[in-house]
């Protein structure tokens, strides 16, 4: 009988060699290519569509319509007509009814005209004459010299000086003794000699020394 003895088997297996590690980029980038390709093949599907033929259908298109804003130039046929502003003739006058703007945004016009006869205790008295309101409005910024007001008449065809009518119980009390502050108006009665048989008439308006004359004409009825 053999002493000869076969060596107990160790308790665990022979060692295993480490596993190489994968490079994480590489995973990484596989990843995201394989997610563009994925999205690639959505977008074309979602773009294109596949008709019941088998046939590509194109995308809808969208149209853009274009909003107008505040600030810009309403449609024609949305314009509201503006008012015209006063027109002189070639020689530079106006009617009688006109307002004139000065460079300053001083306003001048005349209204109200109406024949009257002065009293007994005018200048001059028992007078015919036309009488009328001058308004002047100062646009401007700065206070307006009304006390500088001049109006100059005359009368007919062949330009009769006409003499301004002074008549207190009929408040003709010639120009305003008041300046004038910025963004106020003010209406001063005037009146001016005109006989019975004339209608033609000229009054010329000056609001200040620094103002140029404005010329008005047309007939009185």
């Amino acid at each position: 009988m053999s002493n000869h003895m076969t060596p107990p088997l160790p308790p665990y297996g022979p060692p295993v060699p480490p596993q190489p590690r994968k490079n994480p980029a590489v995973v990484t980038a596989l990843v995201a290519g394989a997610a563009a390709v994925v999205a690639a093949a959505v977008a074309v599907a979602v773009t294109l569509g596949v008709t019941s033929d088998d046939e590509a259908k194109a995308a809808p298109t969208v149209t853009v319509t274009e909003t107008v804003g505040e600030g810009a130039a309403p449609a024609a046929d949305e314009e509201e007509a503006a008012e015209p502003a006063a027109e002189a003739s070639e020689d530079g006058v106006y009617a009688l009814g006109d307002t004139v703007t000065y460079d300053s945004d001083i306003e001048v016009g005349l209204s109200g005209f109406e024949r009257a006869v002065s009293t007994d205790t005018a200048m001059p008295e028992n007078a015919p004459h036309v009488r009328f309101t001058v308004k002047i409005k100062n646009g401007g910024g700065e206070t307006l010299d009304a006390t500088a007001l001049t109006v100059n008449c005359s009368y007919g065809k062949d330009g009769h000086s006409s003499e301004a009518v002074f008549d207190s119980a009929a408040g003709l009390n010639g120009g305003p003794d008041t300046k004038l502050l910025a963004g106020r108006s003010i209406n001063v009665p005037w009146g001016c000699e005109l006989p019975k048989g004339e209608k033609l008439v000229q009054i010329e308006v000056a609001p200040d020394f620094d103002s140029e004359t404005a010329i008005f004409t047309g007939e009185v009825e």
